[in-house]
């Protein structure tokens, strides 16, 4: 278990700051920028689950995808090739099966989208619009690392699945609460 010794250490004064490694980079950098990313889901998601109407059947999922978000960061702290990285937390094929169970089980419960819907409806499914928002920037931030840096293929796939599986969320939470999906209407 990691652990912080002082939260203040004023190394980053000049713009930089350390990766796992020790290593020095600016904090502009596609991998900090990436990590910034991933930090702001998690938190997106940490008010979705502060919600005292949030269906019950997504807080442990929810609570799931925090903790993979970490593995994802952690994984992502440490591109330099390591001996021990595969004993070090990182997203897994698991990871991803488990968004794709959730996905399916959604869409069989809501069925397919008949117009594009607006982020919107009950707060709760208007905080799991913004986590699914937030989840493509990060992804896209990934991808623009993926360009520079040995980033796993399965960091991006899990990145992708779950940006699906937040929008999936946020459609059934309008349904759980009967609350009208806002829909695009193209003639406006």
């Amino acid at each position: 278990m990691p652990r912080i010794s002082r939260p203040a250490t004023r190394t980053g004064d000049d713009g930089t700051t350390a990766t796992a490694n020790g290593k020095r980079v600016a904090k502009d950098s596609p991998q900090i920028r990436t990590f910034g990313a991933i930090d702001e889901l998690n938190s997106v998601i940490g008010v979705a689950l502060s919600q005292k109407t949030l269906s019950p059947e997504l807080i442990e999922p929810l609570h799931a995808v925090q903790n993979d978000l970490f593995h994802l960061g952690a994984e992502l702290n440490r591109l330099e090739p390591s001996e021990d990285a595969l004993a070090q937390p990182r997203i897994e094929d698991r990871h991803i099966r488990v968004l794709d169970q959730l996905i399916t089980e959604l869409y069989d419960e809501l069925g397919p989208l008949q117009n594009f819907t607006l982020p919107g409806g009950a707060p709760t499914a208007a905080s799991l619009h913004l986590a699914r928002a937030v989840c493509r920037r990060a992804e896209s931030e990934a991808a623009v690392l993926a360009s520079s840096a040995k980033v796993r293929t399965l960091a991006l796939q899990y990145l992708n699945r779950l940006s699906d599986a937040l929008f999936l969320m946020a459609r059934a939470e309008n349904r759980r609460t009967s609350t009208a999906e806002p829909l695009w209407h193209t003639h406006r």
